[in-house]
């Protein structure tokens, strides 16, 4: 686990505190959504839920290292345009030439840095709830394919 730690960056996308209401008031717990990644091509996602705001974040982080998976990076960018969804959240994801950098709103950019990736035009499109938006992009990365999938794919069909 030390070495998982100091290999992968850690970002909370969101904090959201819910409140129940008991005899006595209201009970507040909260919960987090946290993206690891360790900038080469390898990120997660997780979310935890507790009584404090720290606990959650360990929860959610821990949540992530068990939900590593791989995406494809081709020059510092995707390579090939995307469009993914989650719930209501649909995010396009698009190459883009050296220098650009990441053109993405604060829940989809957490995933794209952490993921390694430089030069990326994204659009979300529908919900802006981050557990979606964040779940959305990281679907779109999995789904990406290499130019030697393709040329199986195309192999296949002939």
């Amino acid at each position: 686990m030390e070495t998982e730690s100091k290999e992968f960056q850690e970002k909370v996308v969101a904090i959201n505190r819910c409140a129940k209401v008991v005899k006595g008031g209201r009970r507040f717990s909260f919960n987090s959504i946290v993206v690891v990644g360790n900038g080469n091509g390898r990120v997660g996602i997780g979310s935890g839920k507790a009584n404090e705001v720290a606990e959650a974040i360990r929860k959610g982080t821990e949540s992530a290292h068990k939900n590593i998976v791989d995406v494809i990076i081709r020059n510092k960018t995707i390579p090939h345009d995307i469009y993914a969804s989650f719930g209501a959240a649909k995010m396009y994801m698009r190459p883009a030439s050296p220098g650009t950098g990441v053109i993405a709103g604060g829940a989809a950019r957490a995933v794209l840095e952490l993921a390694g990736i430089h030069d990326v035009l994204t659009k979300s499109i529908g919900s802006t709830n981050p557990h979606n938006v964040v779940k959305a992009t990281l679907r779109g990365l999995t789904e990406q394919r290499s130019r030697k999938e393709f040329d199986a794919l195309r192999q296949t069909v002939r």
